[in-house]
C-alpha cells in the first residue's frame, strides 16, 4: 500500500513538473508574439509620471502587462492613469513628494495594499537647473540635490524590503549623459546626476545578493517638457544636438523602451551598470 501511494505521489510530481515546463514554454511563446507583456503581472512604481519620460514609461509598462503605480507631485498624473485605464491597463495614481520620507512610506504602503507587492521601481522624478557655477546659489544647489539625489536614496532604500520579500526586483535610477560628461552652465545638475550614477553602483553591490538589480539610465537630450525651452533656443539647440551623431533629440518613448528592458527579466544579468541612450552624444 505504501509503495502504491509513493508511486502515485511520484506520478503527480512528475505531471506537475511537466505541466510547469509546458506552461513556461507557452508563456515564452506568448511573450514573443506580444500576447503576454514583457513585465506581465509585475508591480511597477514610476515617479515623476505626470509627463515626459515618466509618463511614457508608466504607459509602456502598463501596455506590457505591468500593474503601475504612477506618482507625481503634479496632479496631472491622474490623467495619465485615466488614459492607461481607458486602454485596458491596470494603474493607480498617488500624489507624492519624492523628497519626503513619510510620503515615500505612505506611497509604498498604498502600493502593497493595492497590488500586494513591488517588483519594479523607476526613480524618474527630477529637476533641471541651467546656471553657471558663479550664478548658482547654495539654496539652488541644495534643492537640486534634494530632488534629484535624496529622492533616489529614499526610494532605493525603502523599496528594499518589499522587493526582498518577493526575492527580487529591479530598480532603475534616471541619471543623464550629464552624469557622465561635463558642459557649461550645468555644474549643479551634472553633480546631482553624477551622484546618481555612483549611488546606483553602491546600491547594486548591496542589493544583488537579494536578487534586486539596480541600474542607472542615462538619457541624452530628450524632447520633453523639461528640455522644451532649451530646444527652442537655436544656439543651445545647436550646442546640445551638434555632438549627437543622429542629429536630433530623442523621444520620451525611446527612453521608456530602455527602462522597460531594465525592468524586465530580459535584463536579468544586468546589474550596477549605466545604460546610455543618447543618439551617440557620448561617442565623440
Amino acid at each position: 500500500m505504501f509503495e502504491f501511494k509513493s508511486f502515485i505521489y511520484s506520478v503527480k510530481a512528475k505531471l506537475q513538473i511537466s505541466a510547469f515546463f509546458i506552461w513556461l514554454k507557452e508563456a515564452k511563446t506568448l511573450i514573443r508574439r506580444g500576447i503576454l507583456g514583457r513585465v506581465q503581472g509585475k508591480v511597477c512604481l514610476v515617479t515623476g509620471a505626470a509627463n515626459g519620460i515618466g509618463m511614457a514609461t508608466a504607459q509602456r509598462l502598463a501596455a506590457e502587462g505591468g500593474k503601475v503605480v504612477a506618482t507625481d507631485i503634479n496632479p496631472e498624473g491622474e490623467k495619465v492613469v485615466e488614459e492607461i485605464l481607458d486602454s485596458g491597463g491596470d494603474a493607480v495614481f498617488q500624489r507624492h513628494d519624492v523628497t519626503d520620507e513619510k510620503q515615500w512610506k505612505k506611497t509604498l504602503d498604498n502600493c502593497l495594499d493595492r497590488f500586494g507587492g513591488l517588483d519594479v521601481l523607476i526613480n524618474n522624478a527630477g529637476i533641471l537647473l541651467m546656471k553657471s557655477l558663479q550664478e548658482t546659489s547654495l539654496e539652488e544647489w541644495n534643492e537640486i540635490f534634494r530632488v534629484n539625489v535624496t529622492s533616489i536614496f529614499l526610494g532605493t532604500k525603502l523599496a528594499f524590503e518589499p522587493m526582498r520579500v518577493r526575492k527580487g526586483g529591479s530598480i532603475v535610477n534616471l541619471s543623464s549623459i550629464y552624469g557622465l560628461v561635463g558642459a557649461p552652465t550645468a555644474a549643479a545638475y551634472e553633480a546631482s546626476k553624477g551622484a546618481i550614477r555612483l549611488f546606483t553602483k553602491g546600491a547594486a553591490t548591496e542589493y544583488a545578493a537579494h536578487g534586486i538589480r539596480v541600474n542607472s539610465l542615462h538619457p541624452g537630450v530628450i524632447n520633453t517638457p523639461m528640455a522644451e525651452h532649451l530646444l527652442q533656443d537655436n544656439d543651445i539647440k545647436t550646442a546640445v544636438l551638434g555632438p549627437t551623431l543622429l542629429g536630433r533629440a530623442g523621444t520620451a518613448e525611446e527612453i521608456a523602451g530602455a527602462a522597460l528592458y531594465l525592468a524586465s527579466d530580459e535584463s536579468s544579468f544586468v546589474v550596477g551598470t549605466e545604460m546610455i541612450v543618447d543618439g551617440g552624444y557620448t561617442c565623440n
